[in-house]
C-alpha cells in the first residue's frame, strides 16, 4: 500500500515538472502586449457595457458606466443565486386529468363474511377464535393479552396437539362460496358463480377475490357506466358464528375494492354491507403518479420478489415475512415467500414477538423515501361512494322466501345484496411533477445573462478564455522572476561566515 501511494507521488511530481519545464521554455510577451491584449478584450467583448467603460473619454462617465456593469452583475448574482435555491428546493406541482375511454377495467373485489367460522367446528375448538388472532397479527396488529384465558387454553391446547394444522383447520370450516352462499352472481348482465372468485386468506379466514391479478387473461373490463358486478350472498348466521369478546358483532359481508395487481387490504379500507341491505357502490378509476426522490417519496427502483408490481402493502408482507424467518426460522402461512411454514407453536413462542419487536423498533416502516417501504411510484385506486335501502321489500320478500323456501325472516336475517358499477367510463390522473426542470432553470439563467449583462454562453467562453490566457502569464513570470530573485539574493551562509570569524577574532 506504501508503495503504491510513493509511486502515485512520484508520478504526480514528475508531472508538475513536466508542466514546469514546459513552461519554463516560454517567453512572457512585453507589457505593452499584455496591456493591448487587456483593451483588446474589453472594447470587444460581447459582455455589454465593458467597451463603454474603456472608449469613454470622460472620466465620469466611465465612473458611471462602472457603477452600471457593477449593479447589473450584482442584480445578476442575486437573481441567479435565487434560481438556483429554489431550484435545489426541490419544489413539484401537481396536475389533475381526466381521460375519458371506451373500456375500462374492472377492479378486483375480495369478500369476506363477518361470521368467519363454522358454528359446528368452532363449538368443537373454541379456542379457534384466539388462535387465529395470533396467526392473522402478521396481517392486522393487534394487541395479545398474555393474561388472558385464552392464552392459558392456548398453551394447553398447544401442548396437547402439536400436529394441529390451523390453515387446513380454517380452509375447511371457514366461509365456503357455493351455489347455497353465492344465490346470484352477474357481472355486466353476464352470469357468474363460485368459480369466477380465487381463494386468499385474510385476517377474516376465508375470503374469495373476483378478477383477481393470477388470472392476466380474464381480467374483467367494463363498457357502460352504471353497470358492474350484483351479487347476493346468504351468508347463513345459523351456520357461520364468531366471538363477540373479540369484537366481531355485525352480521354482513366485508368487502375490499383494490387493484388486480395488489394484496386485499382491509385494515381501514374495508367496506361492510349488513344483512338486510341493498348495498349500491359507486367507485371511480384514480390513478396517482409520484416523483422520486428528492422531489417526492418514491423509489423507482423498489422491486418486491413475490408480486409483479410494487405495493406498499405487499412491501411490508416481505418485510415481515424476512424478519421472522430470519429469527424463527419459518414462515407464517398468510405472508409471501419460500420457506418451511410455521407452526401453532412457532407463532406462539417466536412470530408474535417478533412482530411486537418488529413495531416497536420501527423495522418495517412506510411512507418517506428512507422507509423500509416508500410510497409507489405510481398507483391505481378505486374511491367509493356508498348508498343503503332496505332489502327485500314486502313483496320481493314474499317472493324471494317462495323461492328460497325460507322464511321471511330467514331472508331479512341472512340475505345481502351488493352492486358494484362505474359512475362514468373515465378514470383521473393526480401527477406529482417537477416545478422546474434542468431545461427550465437553464432558461432561466440564459434570460438573467441576457437582460442584465446581455451575457450568452459565448460570452462565458470569452471570459474563461480571457483568465486563462491571465492565468498562464502569471505562471510563467512567477517560474521566470523566481529563480532570478533567488540567483540575485546574498547567500545566507555567507553571513554566518561572517559571524564566525567576527567571534574568531
Amino acid at each position: 500500500m506504501e508503495q503504491f501511494e510513493k509511486s502515485n507521488t512520484q508520478a504526480k511530481k514528475g508531472l508538475l515538472e513536466k508542466i514546469k519545464l514546459y513552461l519554463s521554455k516560454k517567453t512572457l510577451p512585453p507589457h505593452t502586449d499584455r496591456r493591448k491584449f487587456d483593451h483588446d478584450f474589453a472594447i470587444s467583448t460581447s459582455f455589454h457595457g465593458v467597451h463603454n467603460i474603456v472608449r469613454n473619454p470622460s472620466r465620469i462617465r466611465k465612473v458611471i458606466w462602472l457603477l452600471v456593469v457593477l449593479g447589473s452583475i450584482s442584480l445578476l448574482i442575486w437573481q441567479v443565486y435565487s434560481r438556483l435555491v429554489n431550484y435545489f428546493r426541490w419544489p413539484t406541482t401537481t396536475s389533475m386529468e381526466v381521460q375519458y375511454v371506451e373500456k375500462i377495467e374492472f377492479p378486483a373485489v375480495t369478500f369476506c363474511n363477518l361470521n368467519r367460522f363454522q358454528a359446528g367446528a368452532a363449538a368443537t375448538f373454541g379456542i379457534i377464535f384466539f388462535l387465529w388472532n395470533i396467526v392473522s397479527k402478521v396481517l392486522h396488529l393487534q394487541e395479545i393479552s398474555t393474561n388472558s384465558t385464552g392464552s392459558k387454553e392456548a398453551i394447553d391446547f398447544l401442548a396437547s396437539e402439536r400436529n394441529f394444522s390451523i390453515t387446513e383447520f380454517v380452509k375447511e370450516n371457514g366461509f365456503y362460496l357455493n351455489s347455497s352462499t353465492l344465490l346470484e352472481c352477474e357481472f355486466f348482465g353476464k352470469p357468474c358463480g363460485p368459480e369466477d372468485f380465487a381463494h386468499v386468506f385474510t385476517e377474516y379466514g376465508n375470503c374469495f377475490t373476483f378478477n383477481h391479478g393470477e388470472n392476466i387473461q380474464a381480467k374483467e373490463k367494463v363498457s357502460v357506466s352504471g353497470r358492474g358486478l350484483h351479487l347476493l350472498f346468504n351468508v347463513n348466521q345459523e351456520e357461520f358464528t364468531d366471538d363477540p369478546t373479540l369484537g366481531f358483532v355485525d352480521a354482513g359481508i366485508t368487502f375490499v375494492i383494490h387493484s388486480p395487481m395488489k394484496v386485499p387490504q382491509f385494515d381501514g379500507l374495508g367496506l361492510s354491507s349488513p344483512v338486510g341491505m341493498h348495498t349500491r357502490v359507486t367507485i371511480r378509476q384514480v390513478k396517482t403518479v409520484h416523483q422520486e426522490y428528492p422531489w417526492g417519496e418514491c423509489n423507482p427502483h423498489m422491486k418486491l420478489q413475490n408480486f409483479r408490481t410494487y405495493s406498499t402493502s405487499g412491501c411490508l408482507q416481505e418485510c415481515k415475512a424476512w424478519h421472522i424467518k430470519k429469527q424463527c426460522g419459518c414462515l407464517p402461512f398468510l405472508l409471501p415467500g419460500n420457506g418451511i411454514e410455521c407452526d401453532l407453536q412457532k407463532f406462539y413462542n417466536c412470530v408474535s414477538p417478533i412482530l411486537d419487536h418488529i413495531e416497536i423498533k420501527g423495522l418495517c416502516t412506510v411512507g418517506t423515501h428512507n422507509s423500509s417501504c416508500p410510497v409507489p411510484c405510481e398507483e391505481t385506486e378505486y374511491p367509493a361512494f356508498i348508498s343503503y335501502s332496505t332489502f327485500p321489500s314486502q313483496k320481493a320478500l314474499k317472493y324471494l322466501s317462495k323461492k328460497l323456501n325460507q322464511s321471511q325472516q330467514y331472508i331479512r336475517e341472512n340475505l345481502v345484496n351488493i352492486e358494484i358499477n362505474y359512475s362514468d367510463l373515465n378514470y383521473k390522473i393526480t401527477q406529482q411533477q417537477k416545478a422546474v426542470s434542468v431545461s427550465e432553470l437553464l432558461a432561466d439563467v440564459g434570460g438573467q445573462l441576457g437582460l442584465f449583462c446581455g451575457a450568452s454562453v459565448i460570452t462565458i467562453i470569452e471570459i474563461i478564455e480571457y483568465i486563462f490566457t491571465n492565468f498562464y502569464w502569471i505562471c510563467i513570470l512567477f517560474l521566470l522572476k523566481i529563480p532570478e530573485m533567488a540567483q540575485g539574493a546574498p547567500a545566507p551562509q555567507n553571513h554566518l561566515g561572517n559571524k564566525d570569524s567576527i567571534e574568531v577574532c
